[in-house]
Order: C-alpha cells, then structure tokens, then sequence
C-alpha cells in the first residue's frame, strides 16, 4: 500500500482501500505512528510557529479570564481529579438508569457522604462554581451563603439531609445536574435552539444534534426520525438560501435510526436504515443546509461507509455539497477513511464534508477491546498520539480540497495553530467547537488572527431527560487531567507545557505503545487472555 500520497489513489480503487480500512483495524501502534510521522505535512518551521501561535492564544485567553464561560470553570475545579468531581459524574450517569426514587435517593446519599466538598470551598474564582460547591445550586442561582458554610460545606450539607430528606437532596442534585447541562444545551426545541442561534452572534452558525444515545426499539427510531424531519425543515427555513457551508446545519447518529445498528445485522439495517437516511439526505438537500452522520464506535464504522457510499451514489443529492461525516482521529484507521471518502467524492462527482474529531469513546473502545481478548486495539494508546494523528489527518484533508470541505472540531490552542499553518492558501475550511465549550479560545483567535476560519458551534437540542449521556460523555472527554479544557486557564499549568509540541513529543517515546495498556491477548501477567472475535470485521 502506498501512503506517501493520497493523489496516488484512483477512483476505482474504492474496494482496495476498504480492504486497507479493515486491514488497519486492530493495526500495531508502532507501524502507526511511523507511518503517521511520515505522512506529517508539518515542517519544523511551521511547527515552531504553531506553538508561538498557541502560546499567544492561551496567554491572551488567560488574561481574560472574566470572559470564562461557567462551564469552563467548573471543569477546571470538578474534572475528573478529585473525589466529588467522580461523584458527581457518577450521580449523572446513575441517575439515567435508575427507575425509582429510593434507589435514586440511597445513591446519592451514598455519594455525598463520601464526598468531601470543603476541600472547593471558596478556591475557585468564579463564583458560580464556589455556590455550586457550597450548595450544589439548591436554590437553582447563587447562594446567600452563610459564612460558616466555607469552613464547614460538608457538615452544611450533611445538617441540611438531615433536615430536608434525602429525596429533597436528590431532587436538589438533578437540579445540579440540569443547571450544568444548561450549559451544553442549547435550546429543548429546535425552534428554541434556533432563537438562541438567532440572537446570540457566538451561535450565529451551529451544527444541530438532537440528543438521543441510540434507538433501543423500532419504537424508539421512529420518533428520532420525525426529530430530524422536523428539525431540517426548521433549520432549511432559518438558512434563508444560503449556501450550506455558510448557514446551520444538523448532525444524525444512525444509531438512533436503527435499534440493530450493528454490522452482524447489516442485511437488515441496510434494508431498514438505509431508505430513512436516504430520505432525510433528500430533505436536507432540498433545504439546502448540511447533514452530517456522527461518528460513533468503532464496531460501527464499516456499516457506517456502506451507508454513506450509499448516499453519495444518489443521483437526486448529486448536485447538493452539503453530506458530511465525522471522523475521529484517535482510529488507526483514520488516514484511510479519509482516503476512501476523497475516492467516493471523485467516483460520485460530488463534494463531501468532513468533520475531524480527536474521539468520544476511548474508554469503552479499551475495555471493549480488552474484554473479546483482540489482538490489538482500534484506537491510539496515547493521547499525544492520537494528537499527532489528528495533524496528519489535517494535512490529508488539505490533500483533498477539490472535493471535501474540512471541518475542525478541537479546543486545543496548538491543534488550531498548526491547522492555521498546514491551511494552503485560499483553502475553504472551518473549526468547531462544543456549545458551552472553548468560547474564549476562539474569541481570542478571532481577536488576534486576521481572516480567521468560521467557527461553527456543535449544538445538542432536546429536553434535560436526553441530555445525561451526552453531558457524562463530555466530562468524560473534557475533565480529564490531561485535557486541554481542563488545564489551559490553570495558573499553576506553564504556557509552554501545555502548548508543546506533539510530533517531539511522540518522536521522544521510547516504545508506541502505552506500556500501562498491553493487547488485549496478553492482558493477564501469567495467562494469555481468551480470544474472541473483532465484530467490526465484517471476515
């Protein structure tokens, strides 16, 4: 297989890189990131100046703190480095399957009495998160706070279960929880959402995602269907005729259509899915706004491009630029989708927009991948890895501009640098953001760069019942120690450790892979682990 350039391939070569796709899947992590580092498009000028670039930018985020959104704040004091930072995220998370009160209320009980909530009090500067940890925001704003509360929260909130019962604090933490997800949620309705859009200048251009995790039942898929039917006729309205690239769009999961979305039943799903995405891939068209298909597990991918190759042959949509994709470059196999998807653009005579994620479901793609006994994983081992994997996505990308529309989605500041240097002249391009998300970042890089890319706002829309997957999902993806968000407004962080680059980085280490995570064959020190079966192959 040749990987030095992505010009090499020919339309007709969809199959073979489908095959290499596969082939790459459970890939050794030394054979990526040699081949990553070669495919690099960065010079050691360019990268040079992208971590000035990204110092400036957090520098100057820095010193307008102010202008931190609560979100942002409450990341940095609650991420997932401390006890009550995991309780609450256990709390949100638990409280999605619980069905009845009492267990509700003996979880959270649980959960405060082991939490040690003085340990916050009074140490953030926003005073939004210092009520939230003194009250977990009973009252629904900000507190009167007793000053005895800062020497004693715990003892506080212990009295206050005591007084008002438990199911007064359970409803008090769901309350927490709808307050932080406010800050995701852009709006319960699509017409709510498109109001706020309309109003607010930093939601002028939003990509629309009807919160749902996945149909469970046929049931479920018909009601995510008639959401997205009515959400692209609201979002075609509002786009008033722009082109779609300039006006909002919406993201679909295919999860949510199909409740056996999985590639052991890709007969029936394509029999089933493939008519509703169909349709609303017309309706979309006909609207003139964009539809993009997130990305979701790796198991899921190769079903995932039967559906999208599927979409782009429809003769009615030829003329529409608007079908996209996400992508997420923590996959090994992320250079070749993006081969691929430039190789159906050319077969099909039409332009396909790529959204380029770092990726949402780590975790589980270990675990996953640890509990079938395979013999490697889908995804990088190493943050600093899939950040390398990222740029070379880029450069890939800015390879195919004739006929993908890239999209940038991070809240990286040296990330949004070294895009800015790949960036050929002239290239038609954008980066997003999380709604709730990297507000400051991209402020200052809109102040400090001239003609800087639009910046397009991922928009969850649906009621505070829907959203507690998606909200774990980002705090997961967000809080975590060695997340940017969760560090780059950190006083005690240097500029300069948190803007490093990432291709020395990863050209330091001594072994590819996170020696802390062996294959999964060979998890056990004393045993080899029981095979099992990668069932995102279709062989």
């Amino acid at each position: 297989m040749n990987d030095n350039s992505s010009e090499s391939r020919k339309p007709t070569d969809l199959a073979a890189i489908r095959q290499s796709i596969r082939d790459h899947s459970l890939w050794p992590e030394d054979g990526c990131v040699t081949r990553l580092l070669r495919n690099l498009e960065l010079t050691g000028g360019a990268r040079h100046r992208a971590v000035a670039v990204a110092k400036g930018l957090v520098e100057g985020a820095r010193a307008r703190r102010d202008e931190r959104p609560f979100l942002d704040a409450f990341l940095q004091e609650f991420g997932l480095s401390n006890q009550e930072g995991i309780a609450l995220m256990c709390i949100a998370e638990a409280l999605l399957r619980i069905p009845d009160d009492e267990t509700a209320d003996r979880l959270i009980a649980e959960q405060l009495a082991g939490a040690d909530w003085s340990a916050h009090a009074g140490k953030s500067e926003s005073l939004f998160v210092n009520a939230s940890t003194w009250g977990l925001m009973l009252t629904g704003g900000i507190l009167d706070l007793d000053p005895s509360i800062k020497s004693d929260a715990a003892g506080w909130l212990r009295t206050l279960t005591r007084k008002a019962g438990e199911p007064v604090v359970r409803l008090a933490v769901r309350r927490a929880m709808r307050i932080i997800g406010g800050e995701f949620v852009v709006g319960r309705t699509i017409e709510e959402a498109l109001g706020r859009s309309g109003a607010e200048k930093t939601l002028a251009l939003c990509s629309f995602d009807m919160l749902g995790e996945g149909a469970r039942t046929q049931h479920h898929a018909e009601r995510y269907l008639a959401s997205y039917e009515h959400a692209i006729d609201a979002i075609g309205r509002a786009a008033k005729g722009r082109a779609p690239h300039e006006a909002s769009s919406i993201s679909i999961k295919l999860s949510a259509l199909e409740s056996r979305y999985t590639l052991m039943q890709r007969d029936r799903v394509l029999g089933r899915l493939l008519p509703r995405v169909r349709m609303l891939a017309e309706r979309a068209a006909a609207a003139g706004i964009q539809l993009t298909i997130d990305a979701e597990e790796a198991d899921r991918l190769d079903l995932s491009l039967d559906v999208i190759e599927a979409l782009s042959r429809d003769t009615a949509t030829r003329s529409w630029p608007g079908l996209g994709l996400a992508l997420q470059a923590y996959g090994k196999r992320a250079l070749d989708v993006i081969d691929w998807v430039g190789a159906v653009a050319r077969t099909t005579g039409r332009r396909l927009a790529v959204r380029l994620v770092k990726g949402a479901y780590w975790d589980s793609e270990i675990k996953r991948a640890q509990e079938r006994g395979l013999d490697g994983y889908p995804v990088h081992t190493r943050k600093v890895t899939t950040d390398v994997s990222y740029l070379a996505c880029a450069g890939r990308l800015f390879g195919h501009l004739d006929v993908i529309y890239p999209q940038f989605a991070t809240h990286n500041a040296h990330t949004i640098a070294a895009i800015l240097e790949l960036a050929p002249a002239g290239a038609l391009y954008e980066f997003q953001r999380l709604h709730g998300m990297g507000g400051l970042l991209y402020a200052e890089a809109i102040r400090q760069i001239t003609d800087f890319p639009p910046v397009r706002t991922y928009a969850p829309v649906g009621e505070h019942k829907d959203l507690l997957a998606y909200l774990v999902r980002r705090l997961l993806e967000n809080g975590a120690n060695t997340s940017f968000v969760n560090r780059f407004m950190d006083d005690k962080v240097p500029v300069e450790e948190i803007v490093r680059d990432p291709v020395s980085e990863l050209e330091r280490l001594q072994a590819a892979q996170n020696p802390l995570l062996p294959n999964p064959i060979a998890l056990y020190p004393d045993r080899r682990n029981s095979p099992g079966i990668d069932l995102g192959n279709p062989a």
